[in-house]
């Protein structure tokens, strides 16, 4: 199965009801429509720490990876286009809708009858955001962190870092990105990259 980060991530981690207080900085931030305005265009990925051993062993294949957000206002959705490097190839995934949750500040994705989700939380100075998915779930908490550019700020490397500690986990357990390996970008202005079928 092609690992998505947005979205395969969101469809095997599924949101616990409670929430601890000691999560409260990273979780429960109401979603507006100028944070979906500030989400909209080219994100990459930058790197996760999560705990479950499937999820560690598929995102260390992911070389790089971006993506564009558009979202819709009116609906609360945000359509995802992605393009990842793997095993030194492009992969360009057909475009998929997220749902969005804006009290509970959640983006979420249906995967048949099940919808899962992941809380979002943005750093508008730094151009960044973080997904935080299971929190309360020991073995299967994780985090994931985006910019729009792949030279951040060391701010927001050390807020990614921090909240990664917040949910109990150590630095080591990160995986990065590795931008000098990206082929998407070259064959973006090229012939279209491959094309993997939504699952």
């Amino acid at each position: 199965m092609a690992l998505r980060v947005v979205l395969v991530i969101l469809s095997f981690l599924p949101l616990l009801e409670a929430q601890s207080p000691e999560h409260a900085s990273i979780t429960d931030i109401p979603i507006t429509n100028d944070t979906l305005s500030w989400l909209s265009g080219k994100w990459f990925y930058l790197g996760s720490a999560f705990r479950n051993l499937e999820f560690k062993q598929a995102l260390q294949e992911i070389q790089a990876e971006y993506f564009y957000f558009t979202p819709n206002l009116t609906d609360d959705t945000i359509l995802l286009q992605e393009y990842q490097t793997t095993k030194d190839r492009c992969v360009y995934f057909n475009s998929s809708k997220l749902g969005v949750q804006r009290e509970n500040g959640t983006i979420s994705k249906h995967d048949g009858p099940e919808e899962y989700f992941a809380h979002l939380k943005v750093f508008t100075k730094h151009r960044g955001f973080i997904l935080t998915f299971a929190p309360e779930d020991e073995t299967n908490r994780g985090l994931s962190f985006y910019a729009n550019k792949t030279d951040i700020a060391p701010e927001l490397l050390r807020e990614f870092q921090k909240a990664v500690k917040s949910l109990g986990m150590n630095e080591s357990e990160i995986i990065y990105t590795d931008w000098k390996k990206d082929m998407c970008s070259q064959q973006q202005k090229q012939p279209e990259p491959e094309k993997k079928p939504e699952e």
